[in-house]
């Protein structure tokens, strides 16, 4: 970003921070909150539970801007922490994080809670999407919310002993006893895989009705990975679709504690695993901001020209397994070979295809390769009538069409409600985008439209991500006609690693770049929300830095989290063969779900 488009965002924040603030203490007291100062000026206020719901409910309905949307809820474990100045005594700090879309403007707000008194009162009577994210708090932390209907295990199995992300809790299996599986322990887990629908929260019907149920996974080619819906079946409509996930959960989040600043970088490819370098982005960009590390435009641009790549790379599986689950085989064929041209460019530039890790903080793991601009060219000049060609075999389709107008259908407010960005949120006619109203990486400086429809169908879902490619495609011929000249990695002190050449210099430099691979950057204490327009809405990384070689809390708000939450709603009532295409055009991954 530009020195004046930094201060600008700067003096945006510092506006924010002082019309929201002013306003809560306004309405509610000063005393009711203690302000909280961190590294990207996001507003940050502590406030008491028995406050929460009210003031939750102020900022989503009175206050101007709004807060549209819950962005997330998570918690830290603070009894360890060391660099706490200027916050309230804390075990355990649930943290939620809310968004404005009309005011371009977000809130944090903490509660403080003791171990020994670990409950907070429920935020879903104002927003639904609350209900998974307690649930994972509570798996996680073991922090209860009140009224909350279903509060139960979300991520571990139902038998899973602790809570995963306490920092008592062992973080690698050989911390742990071997695992034995006796008569009891294997009469313990087969009961819990047992199904009873009351558990799932599922209503119990009259003895008049006659009603089915019905596993749709784990293991189902039309869900899209290791993801089990519980269906309540009358005849072929769906009266309830209970969601179950879990099944790909590798503990994402707690080995970011374990490993240094460098070295999780290659976990992030593996969030969502069909953005590869994209999920590196908010990673190193909220280091970035934390180190006070200014990236050169070339990498910059490199960046950006990665990102879109990855976008078009998982649109063009999304378009065609879309048309798969409806029915029609031969398209995701044709759509193949294209994705097959944009991971032969990806690995002749990182050497890698789908999980390069290739961005570093504070730049890329090396310059582009000479002639790296031929292939891209050639891609560029080629694909837009491509795309031309696959709309005319499916969304002119008329069989196409007549599954998807209409179906799974939700407005900008029930989006809001449910947590949906992204191009599902696009598609209700609500037109935001990351790239565009909060411009990272130099986006500011590319000419390109922003896709929305209007019915928020599963048919404009799939419209909206079409001419998303379009878009990326003008994006990275703008990055090809433009590129500048330059490093590809800044000349930061705390950049990771530092350029390799400079290491074969003298013994000093040798030992620093050993110790910059080895161990990384120390980052100065404090913590970070950084988010960017991942390939299914809005990924964001909060980062805590206790001030050493680690994270002491890595937070990833990934989009598909909340998007599953919402197929009940939005299939009851539909038939079986409806859901599977309302399952279909959500598009998401079940790694970027579990984590």
């Amino acid at each position: 970003m530009s020195d004046t488009a930094t201060e600008s965002v700067l003096k945006q924040q510092a506006e924010d921070l002082s019309a929201v603030v002013g306003a809560l203490y306004q309405r509610f007291g000063e005393s009711a909150f203690t302000l909280q100062r961190t590294a990207e000026g996001l507003p940050t206020l502590w406030l008491q539970r028995q406050s929460l719901l009210d003031v939750l409910r102020y900022l989503r309905r009175d206050y101007q801007p709004r807060f549209e949307m819950l962005l997330d809820i998570t918690a830290i474990d603070e009894r360890v922490r060391v660099h706490r100045e200027g916050q309230p005594e804390s075990d355990f700090t649930v943290v939620y994080h809310l968004i404005s879309f009309t005011g371009n403007c977000d809130v944090r707000l903490k509660i403080a809670l003791h171990e020994h008194d670990l409950n907070v009162p429920s935020a879903i009577p104002v927003w639904p999407s609350a209900n998974w994210y307690e649930r994972e708090v509570w798996d996680m932390f073991g922090i209860s919310f009140d009224g909350h209907p279903n509060l139960r295990r979300i991520l571990c199995p139902p038998t899973w002993q602790g809570h995963a992300l306490r920092k008592d809790h062992p973080a690698r299996a050989t911390e742990m006893e071997p695992y034995s599986l006796d008569d009891d322990i294997q009469d313990q887990e087969q009961s819990a895989l047992k199904f009873r629908p009351e558990e799932w929260g599922m209503k119990q019907q009259s003895d008049s009705s006659e009603f089915m149920f019905l596993n749709l996974g784990p293991n189902h080619p039309s869900v899209h990975g290791v993801f089990r819906i519980a269906l309540q079946l009358d005849g072929e409509i769906v009266v309830d679709a209970v969601p179950d996930i879990g099944y790909h959960h590798r503990g994402a989040e707690k080995m970011g504690e374990r490993q240094s600043w460098h070295t999780y970088i290659p976990y992030t490819d593996r969030v969502d695993y069909l953005g590869g370098v994209m999920n590196n982005l908010p990673y190193v960009m909220a280091l970035e901001q934390m180190c006070g590390i200014e990236v050169p435009e070339r990498v910059k641009v490199i960046r950006v020209m990665l990102c879109e790549f990855f976008r078009i790379a998982s649109h063009l599986l999304f378009y065609g397994t879309f048309a798969q689950d409806l029915g029609q085989l031969s398209p995701i064929f044709y759509m193949f070979v294209d994705r097959e041209k944009v991971f032969n460019i990806i690995e002749s530039i990182c050497g890698g295809r789908m999980h390069p890790s290739w961005f570093r903080i504070g730049g890329v793991a090396q310059d582009l390769p000479n002639g790296w601009d031929k292939r891209i060219r050639e891609f560029v000049d080629t694909f837009p009538a491509r795309l031309d060609e696959y709309d005319r075999m499916v969304m002119d389709n008329s069989i196409i069409r007549q599954r998807t107008r209409g179906i799974g259908a939700y407005d900008t407010e029930e989006a809001f409600d449910w947590g949906i960005t992204g191009p599902g949120l696009r598609a209700t006619g609500f037109e935001w985008d990351y790239r565009k109203d909060r411009p990272y990486s130099g986006y500011e400086n590319f000419d390109f439209d922003v896709p929305i429809a209007v019915n928020g169908d599963c048919y404009d879902r799939c419209a909206v991500r079409i001419e998303e490619m379009r878009q990326s495609t003008r994006i990275i011929r703008q990055c090809l006609e433009n590129m500048p000249e330059g490093p590809y990695k800044s000349q930061h002190a705390k950049t990771s690693p530092p350029i390799k050449e400079h290491a074969k210099q003298d013994i000093e430099s040798l030992i620093a770049h050993f110790l910059s691979v080895s161990w990384g950057p120390v980052v100065p204490p404090g913590e970070i929300t950084t988010g960017i327009e991942a390939t299914k809405g809005i990924n964001t990384y909060y980062l805590v830095s206790d001030g050493g070689v680690g994270s002491y809390r890595t937070r990833i708000r990934t989009p598909s989290f909340p998007h599953l939450q919402a197929i009940p709603y939005i299939s009851n009532g539909f038939m079986v063969a409806d859901l599977i295409a309302i399952v279909a055009s959500i598009d998401f991954v079940m790694a970027d779900v579990d984590r």
